[in-house]
């Protein structure tokens, strides 16, 4: 009996679902505290753990008599010192409901890229507010990011409502005042709460606060257990990109990848992308054997009943839901390396599986990401965004980031460092003309000697004219 049960144990952990969070929030707002507060108050740290806490709260601590909850997540030595998160800290653990990712965010704005990072796979957000300093400028500025980012469930946490007397004036007050301003700039939250909290005494964090008996909604734990995020996939377009094409034998040709969206059924009709050509699904397999359907976010091998040539960057789908496949593409652009944007440096533009040569070939506008507004740019620098339009060297195959986050989104990478330059989402299809739809191939870059310049235009010449890519030979 008692094996029994824990195999039940263990198989009833399987089939919880994963939520994946942020905190986020100006400094100093206690988003290193209340994930430390989560963590402590669920009984999820290790005798050890707390140990250390309590060593570290005595030795480093910014908290006074408390413990320094903010220790279990700021590791980093510069943010001990100066009591802020500069790093994305990432935190595990789960409850009898959910399995937990917390991705504690910095909140300076030098540190804008490393929030995108930790944004970029998120379910939920959760921002921060001082209870005595109210929505200030990092709050907008989060705000408009986590929209950016798609992020579908938002949790405005009022935090330190110890030190207004848990008045239920300032926290009302608070929330009139988001409200209107998510209204002025038009940003749509589905689904949006405000909890009442105080992250270091453990007001409504895990537990009910005798404290605020006015504020009727869950706790903040009781509402991350259980948000619903099952339809945050999308479900109802398939993208399946091919990562790896196995052949063991001469009997077996399996397509191995990650569905990005969707559901994929054996008989089910298919098209391979771009070539256009379909088939059908014969089997589906997996490590513990075949299914008779797969869905996102499934790693799955499918066989086809026809010969296809399909290689890593294809992608199948279903032929009555297709992608937008093209070369030119408008985006919304965050830059992330220290360089600034030049625009006549060529880039690798990674989507999905596939990895393509691609040039931001113009700059529309630059969004204030403290207003939310648009202004005029010729550049870009660290944390900066901006709507840019990039020309691929071969096409992909994609969707609005708004429609579907996985295939919506992108990285440039620099050819020469390898560092990611920047991150993308993708607004919708690139019209050719106001794409610019040019790549310039520097002849001197290269080395390429006069006598050889002749050849390269030429192939250039039949390259634009099979492909319809405006490639210009520079001197």
């Amino acid at each position: 009996m008692k094996a029994l049960n824990i195999d039940e144990f263990l198989a009833q952990d399987e089939r919880k679902d994963l939520l994946r969070l942020l905190t986020a929030g100006s400094v100093d707002d206690g988003k290193s505290t209340l994930i430390g507060r989560l963590l402590y108050d669920s009984k999820r740290l290790y005798e050890d753990q707390l140990q250390a806490l309590e060593r570290d709260s005595r030795r480093v601590g910014n908290a006074g008599d408390h413990i320094d909850y903010a220790l279990l997540c700021d590791g980093l030595k510069a943010e001990r010192e100066q009591g802020i998160t500069i790093d994305v800290a990432y935190r595990y653990f789960s409850t009898n409901r959910r399995k937990f990712i917390i991705a504690d965010t910095p909140g300076h704005e030098q540190y804008t890229r490393n929030m995108i990072t930790g944004g970029s796979t998120a379910n939920l957000a959760i921002i921060l507010v001082d209870a005595r300093q109210g929505v200030v400028t990092q709050t907008c500025r989060h705000s408009y990011l986590v929209s950016l980012l798609g992020i579908r469930h938002l949790v405005l946490a009022v935090n330190k409502m110890d030190l207004v007397s848990f008045s239920q004036e300032r926290f009302e007050s608070i929330v009139e005042e988001y409200r209107t301003w998510l209204m002025t700039q038009g940003i749509d939250i589905p689904d949006l709460r405000f909890i009442p909290l105080s992250a270091l005494e453990g007001d409504n964090v895990v537990t009910k606060s005798v404290n605020t008996p006015w504020y009727e909604g869950p706790s903040l734990m009781e509402y991350l257990e259980t948000v619903p995020i099952d339809q945050d996939i999308n479900m109802e377009s398939l993208r399946f990109p091919v990562q790896y094409v196995l052949r063991p034998n001469l009997d077996f040709r399996g397509f191995a990848g990650k569905l990005s969206s969707g559901i994929v059924r054996v008989g089910d009709e298919v098209e391979a992308l771009p070539s256009g050509r379909r088939s059908r699904v014969k089997q589906i397999v997996t490590y513990d054997g075949e299914l008779a359907e797969a869905f996102a976010p499934q790693s799955v091998t499918v066989t086809l009943e026809d010969e296809i040539d399909l290689s890593r960057g294809d992608m199948l789908v279903l032929p009555e839901d297709k992608p937008m496949v093209g070369h030119h593409l408008r985006t919304m652009l965050v830059w992330m390396d220290e360089q600034p944007l030049d625009m006549s440096k060529p880039f690798y533009l990674k989507h999905t599986t596939n990895t393509t040569r691609a040039r931001v070939t113009r700059l529309y506008h630059r969004v204030d990401i403290n207003t939310a507004q648009r202004v005029n740019a010729e550049g870009m620098r660290l944390n900066e965004i901006a709507e840019v339009a990039i020309t691929t060297t071969s096409p992909l195959m994609f969707d609005r980031y708004g429609e579907n986050r996985q295939t919506g989104a992108f990285i440039l990478i620099d050819p020469v460092t390898n560092f990611t330059s920047a991150v993308g989402m993708i607004l919708d299809k690139g019209d050719d003309d106001t794409a610019g739809g040019r790549i310039g191939v520097s002849l001197s870059e290269y080395g390429i000697s006069e006598r050889d310049a002749e050849v390269v235009k030429h192939f250039c010449e039949e390259l634009r004219r099979h492909t319809g890519i405006d490639i210009e030979c520079l001197e």
